[in-house]
């Protein structure tokens, strides 16, 4: 038994370890180097996940902790040599009643919480802005119904192209601008095929269906440049169509209003399809 308590012990401290392990390696806005958990929480959606997921870490941290001392001690108790003579109990009304109801009452108390969790990232608050994100083949475009329906290309920045901190994959020539501790409305949809919108740090996936708008939210608590990428795999260049949101405030979302129904007029705009026609990351 003093061996079975060790490593136990042993047990419970690398879990420990590696979940502030895991908090010291996330990152925000984008990911980093060795990270094992969630990027940092930069909108209350996001808060919430990060919360109920470190919730049901220590829910199947108990399980897992209980099934080793369990079979900790059927390995030292109920090998051969300790007990040559084994039992030849087949039921136990108690114990089937009780691993029946005990799984039934976990899942209970899991299921609460994720219903909330999951009613508060589809009900969408009143916005603030609303903006629509267009995935195609491979790029998404964004268009701004509230202030001039103008809309642009985002395009991912080859390598080459790079300025020093912009991270590789991720960077796009024209970003996502929203202003800070406002409710964006998100309006998604595809082109083409499906793609799927996903920013890691705002707690918000959803995919971009041909044909159908689907929606989702998110309030940018922090200012800064948020990354994320098409989460489906949509195509030979899947893995080169990066979403790149900068935050700002308001006087500066403004300003960068007027610009842009300056620069991604109508007359001005290059159609999706000679986009397209241009070539992908693999093409070039």
């Amino acid at each position: 038994m003093p061996v079975l308590s060790r490593l136990s012990a042993t047990a419970l401290i690398f879990v420990i370890l590696l979940a502030s392990a895991g908090a010291a390696f996330a990152g925000l806005g984008q990911p980093t180097p060795w990270q094992i958990n969630f990027q940092d929480s930069a909108s209350p959606v996001m808060d919430q996940i990060a919360t109920f997921n470190i919730f049901l870490f220590w829910i199947t941290t108990a399980i897992a902790v209980f099934v080793l001392i369990l079979l900790g001690i059927i390995i030292v108790r109920f090998n051969a040599r300790a007990n040559p003579t084994p039992s030849r109990t087949t039921h136990n009304t108690t114990i089937e009643i009780l691993w029946t109801i005990v799984p039934v009452i976990i899942l209970t108390v899991i299921a609460v919480p994720s219903f909330r969790l999951l009613f508060v990232q589809l009900d969408v608050p009143k916005p603030d802005l609303t903006v629509k994100a267009t995935g195609k083949q491979w790029f998404w475009s964004y268009s701004y119904p509230d202030n001039g329906n103008f809309e642009f290309a985002s395009m991912m920045v080859q390598e080459k192209d790079l300025k020093p901190g912009q991270p590789r994959l991720l960077t796009a020539d024209n970003e996502l601008v929203v202003p800070v501790n406002k409710v964006v409305h998100v309006l998604v949809t595809g082109a083409d095929v499906i793609h799927s919108f996903n920013v890691p740090s705002f707690g918000i996936r959803i995919d971009a269906i041909p044909g159908r708008i689907n929606e989702t939210w998110f309030k940018a608590t922090i200012e800064g440049r948020f990354y994320g990428q098409c989460s489906e795999l949509c195509g030979k260049d899947h893995s080169f169509m990066p979403i790149a949101v900068r935050v700002v405030s308001d006087s500066a979302f403004a300003t960068w209003v007027g610009e842009a129904k300056k620069k991604y007029s109508a007359e001005d705009s290059v159609p999706a399809n000679a986009l397209a026609a241009a070539g992908g990351p693999s093409s070039r």
